[in-house]
């Protein structure tokens, strides 16, 4: 067995807040309390240490789809987020018919069963048709209670999400039928009115599908679901933190109104996420990505991001001047709550696992731990 590791003289970034000059100790793949006389000793003076990040909307990355791609593909894109910090990851898919969605599902949900996945996330077809941004209208429907069934039956367990448009017919049985199961019911993609959005959470919705983006904007006379998703106590919501998707003030209002234990930032990475431009099918549409930013080639919506973690965490701090411990909260322990497994991840505690992101002084990467072994090791640059 690997001798245990002390990783020592970093910045710490701990539920309870920062430690300076701390240690986090490593045996195997958890955290623990004590280390042996013979361990190994790693000095990270000046760095930060903070919990590997937990992305619970991802679409792809490293040239690699979770809609289309083989077992391979997708192990190349979960690698390339690892190799960013992401070190917990559920895999969404994007709209496509019923059979394929299904079989897609039993796929990833192998994956989920070995570990390399933390769940699925279904976001189509059952969005509406006003606000489907990159997402085909042909193959959308109504949010039937059989319809959303069938895919979280085909998912075998590992359905961690379906993003509604919860207005639709069928949309709020279909949330409570979610809610029964388990599965997180999230509203996004929607035209939903303030009231309705309302409604909604009352039936069990907890999160809102990237905020802003894909719903009505903010209106004096006519607030919309961004309101009532901000001002739910019981809901999470979802920010895309790439500097295209979102302008500083909103991501801004959004923890103001939410604070950091309501906000999960995630990347809605497509596949050149950590890969580059070009062109890419994103579901049955083609994507022109150029200068990092990913637009349908047919119309010019927003189709998904090129965003990594570690880039929205750097981000949140240099540029949105965030608290760090409220950006480690927002990109770690939130996700990891949400998705039933904070007694494991989402923070640097005896017990948990040994999953980190080491960062300099300039919140650049340096390392990367997961389950105790590195991915990205520090030592070697």
């Amino acid at each position: 067995m690997a001798p245990s590791k002390v990783l020592a003289g970093a910045r710490v970034v701990l539920p309870t807040g920062t430690v300076t000059d701390g240690r986090v100790i490593v045996d195997g793949p958890r955290i623990v309390g004590s280390a042996p006389d013979d361990a190994d000793v790693l000095d990270l003076s000046g760095h930060w240490l903070v919990p590997g990040f937990v992305d619970i909307h991802n679409h792809g990355g490293g040239g690699a789809s979770f809609t289309s791609g083989s077992v391979e593909d997708v192990l190349r894109g979960i690698h390339t987020h690892r190799l960013h910090g992401t070190t917990t990851l559920v895999a969404s898919t994007v709209t496509g018919d019923m059979d394929g969605l299904a079989q897609r599902a039993g796929m990833l949900s192998e994956l989920a069963e070995q570990g390399d996945l933390a769940g699925i996330h279904f976001e189509g077809p059952f969005i509406s048709p006003c606000r489907k941004g990159a997402h085909s209208e042909a193959l959308l429907r109504d949010p039937d209670p059989a319809d959303v069934r069938k895919l979280v039956d085909a998912a075998r367990g590992h359905a961690a999400m379906v993003t509604l448009a919860t207005e639709l017919p069928g949309g709020l049985d279909s949330v409570r039928l979610l809610a029964e199961h388990g599965v997180i019911a999230a509203i996004g993609h929607t035209d939903a009115t303030y009231e309705q959005t309302q409604q909604a959470i009352d039936a069990g919705a907890t999160v809102a599908t990237h905020l802003f983006n894909a719903m009505p904007p903010l209106g004096h006379r006519a607030p919309g679901p961004i309101a009532a998703l901000l001002e739910d106590e019981r809901v999470t919501v979802e920010l895309i933190n790439d500097g295209t998707h979102l302008h500083p003030a909103s991501l801004e209002l959004a923890f103001h109104h939410a604070g950091a234990g309501r906000v999960a930032l995630i990347t809605d990475a497509m596949d050149a996420a950590g890969f580059g431009d070009g062109r890419y099918m994103l579901g049955p549409l083609e994507v022109e990505v150029a200068d990092g930013v990913a637009r349908l080639v047919e119309g010019g919506s927003i189709a998904g991001s090129t965003l990594t973690l570690d880039r929205a965490f750097r981000r949140a701090v240099t540029v949105d001047r965030l608290p760090v411990g409220d950006v480690v909260e927002a990109i770690s322990a939130v996700p990891a709550r949400l998705l039933g497994l904070d007694d494991r991840k989402g923070s640097l505690e005896t017990g948990k696992d040994a999953d980190l992101v080491v960062l300099d002084a300039d919140f650049a990467l340096k390392g990367v731990m997961r389950g105790g072994a590195w991915v990205v090791d520090p030592q070697l640059g």
